[in-house]
């Protein structure tokens, strides 16, 4: 009993820290509506300034001194990026703010790498706090007995600012209906700015507090970053009672999952994040929106297929690509066998977020599924490579119809979440169930067929899918379908007015979009040869958004280019220079900068411009054109 008593200590010392970052997250989120994936790069640079800090200064006031002077540097780095950066993009599509926020966390990355090292840190311990205390020869750490009084005393810190000042009045009162405070004359700016503030000081002291605790690294932020994404949504958007409720039930199904659950302990987590989306959508103490932000669909221009000339002009530019083998070498062929599967990727998931307005955060799921159902295929049956690719993105096909049905009960930021959380499944099972999927290990030996095996023969086979899956997607779009399902996207309410069932039409694009990633996945783990969990992870999906969001949303087909420029940026970067997270970031904040609708969506714009400062009579004009792509 006393070993379980200790353990539940240790899960509630855990959830002090974790409630610090995912207040903060929540107080941002329910503001600004900013999806921060930099929140996790905040809390890391909070701990290793925080260990700077405390390796200085000694003492115990030093030391304490140092976590909060760490906490106010990296909430005034918050301000600068605030006012640099997120106050250009808040009238941007929300995605867009999401991109820039990866975009910094990137940078981060490198940027602590450059400054402390690639090597662990390992920090003081906290004077005062350096013993422990036996319960029934249990030793529990005097530091966690801290932190477990920490976490409310904080809470109530917390519930004071927001309940007993007017800056709280208006904080609750912006996650509520932020346009309605707007209205009545609130500055949005600096309210947005304080409240970000305070939000990445949360997180930042959250980090530093961790520092006599764990080890401080640069792989940390995306570690507590999933996490704290399932806090905040578990609590509830906008409710810091609901964080701190949330934390302590995270850290203890950490805590105890291990112990009573060993075999699905990573599960867990992930699985009350879902039921608590399916069941109650806003969150156990959040409440549901007043008014929620229109969808990128909402501003995109009415689009048109492609006129003769612009078919020719693709044509050209697909055999001009398929020419790639007459004088590239076998690695130019390899490198450009994976920017078209990625195509293949980036086109799904757009045709989900473009077409549908559904903007999914685990598409890396079906992408998975689709490698794994082809190892299965080759390595167990032993069925020939054509069969394979065939029914191997079936998995992805039967994991999108399953979490599809109850992910399109919702919308959103729950949608992406309930996302996130069943992609975070499949990535559980694959990692914990060894017997089957080989765990971190892998599948093995999954190699191409004699007749695909050759470098270029290989090549031609990605090109020639991704070209029909891109041109299949494009014809979806035109179709009844495709303009029935723009409907749904464009407005809920009239679409079912006039006899669409909406929920059945957002179904089958997520199964047509969970299908067509399969089939990405399918050619990548022939590619590669091997399949891994890590063909499942978050960050692959980052990455199919990152592609989606750089060529443009409110596009018909700006994945294409978005997934061109960002793997082959990728990929040469990583060979030309240690730093390749720090320029790729450094790009990507950029290209949100200038081209806040994307690499495609913006050369539209200029398009359109041109076309209406010509003069009557030009041959711009000679033809009726709604939107250019």
């Amino acid at each position: 009993m006393a070993f379980y008593v200790v353990q539940f200590l240790t899960g509630l010392a855990s959830a002090a820290s974790l409630f610090l970052v995912a207040s903060g997250l929540s107080i941002i989120f329910g503001v600004t509506r900013i999806v921060n994936f930099a929140h996790g790069a905040f809390y890391m640079i909070g701990a290793y300034i925080a260990f700077t800090l405390t390796e200085r200064l000694s003492g115990a006031f030093g030391f304490w001194g140092s976590i909060v002077l760490a906490a106010l540097a990296v909430a005034l780095i918050g301000v600068l990026v605030e006012m640099v950066l997120l106050r250009r993009i808040y009238h941007a599509p929300e995605l867009f703010q999401l991109l820039a926020t990866f975009g910094l966390t990137l940078m981060v990355e490198d940027l602590v790498v450059l400054i402390w090292g690639p090597d662990d840190l390992v920090g003081r311990r906290a004077p005062g706090f350096k013993g422990a205390i036996d319960f029934f020869g249990q030793n529990i750490p005097s530091y966690d007995l801290f932190l477990i009084v920490l976490g409310p005393v904080v809470l109530g810190i917390l519930w004071l600012l927001f309940q007993r000042t007017r800056w709280g009045v208006l904080v609750r009162a912006a996650t509520q209906d932020r346009d309605m405070v707007a209205a009545l004359g609130v500055n949005q700016k600096w309210l947005f700015t304080s409240v970000f503030a305070v939000g990445v000081f949360l997180a930042a002291l959250g980090g530093a507090l961790q520092i006599p605790r764990d080890a401080v690294h640069h792989a940390m932020d995306l570690r507590i970053i999933v996490e704290v994404f399932v806090v905040v949504v578990i609590g509830g958007l906008g409710s810091i009672v609901g964080a701190f409720v949330a934390a302590v039930l995270v850290s203890e199904l950490n805590a105890f999952g291990i112990l009573i659950f060993p075999k699905i302990s990573i599960i867990l987590v992930f699985l009350v994040m879902a039921v608590v989306l399916i069941v109650r959508p806003w969150g156990l103490f959040g409440k549901p929106e007043a008014a929620a932000r229109k969808t990128p669909g909402l501003t995109v221009n009415p689009w048109r297929p492609l006129t003769s000339n612009e078919r020719l002009a693709s044509l050209a530019a697909l055999l001009l690509a398929a020419t790639l083998p007459l004088f590239a070498g076998n690695y130019a062929l390899t490198v450009g066998s994976e920017i078209a599967i990625f195509v293949i990727f980036a086109v799904s998931l757009h045709f989900l977020m473009s077409v549908g307005g559904l903007a999914s955060f685990g598409h890396a799921a079906y992408f998975g599924l689709g490698a794994y159902g082809v190892a299965f295929l080759a390595k167990m049956a032993g069925l020939p490579m054509i069969v394979c690719l065939l029914l191997g993105p079936l998995l992805g096909c039967m994991g999108a119809a399953v979490f599809g049905f109850f992910a399109v009960q919702l919308s959103g930021v729950y949608f992406a979440m309930l996302t996130l959380a069943f992609a975070q499944i499949v990535w559980s099972i694959a990692f914990q169930w060894v017997s089957v999927t080989g765990g971190d290990n892998g599948i093995l030996g999954v190699w191409p067929e004699k007749w695909a095996a050759s470098p270029s023969n290989f090549y031609w086979l990605a090109l020639g899918v991704a070209a029909l899956v891109t041109v299949a997607l494009r014809v979806m779009v035109f179709s009844p379908f495709g303009y029935a399902l723009r409907a749904t996207r464009d407005s809920l309410l009239r679409s079912e007015a006039i006899g669409i069932n909406a929920k059945r039409i957002q179904w089958t694009a997520f199964v047509i979009a969970g299908t067509t990633a399969g089939i990405g996945g399918a050619l990548f783990a022939y590619l590669k040869g091997s399949v891994f969990p890590d063909n499942l992870g978050i960050s692959l999906s980052v990455d199919a958004l990152v592609m989606v969001l750089l060529g443009g949303v409110e596009t018909v087909s700006g994945a294409v280019i978005g997934a061109i420029v960002y793997k082959a940026l990728n990929i040469w970067l990583v060979s030309q220079t240690d730093l390749s997270k720090l320029v790729l970031g450094g790009f990507i904040v950029l290209i949100v900068v200038v081209f806040p609708k994307g690499i495609v969506g913006m050369l539209e714009m200029l398009a359109q411009r041109r076309r209406k400062s010509s003069p009557p009579g030009s041959p711009l004009l000679a033809k009726p054109i709604e939107s250019a792509e």
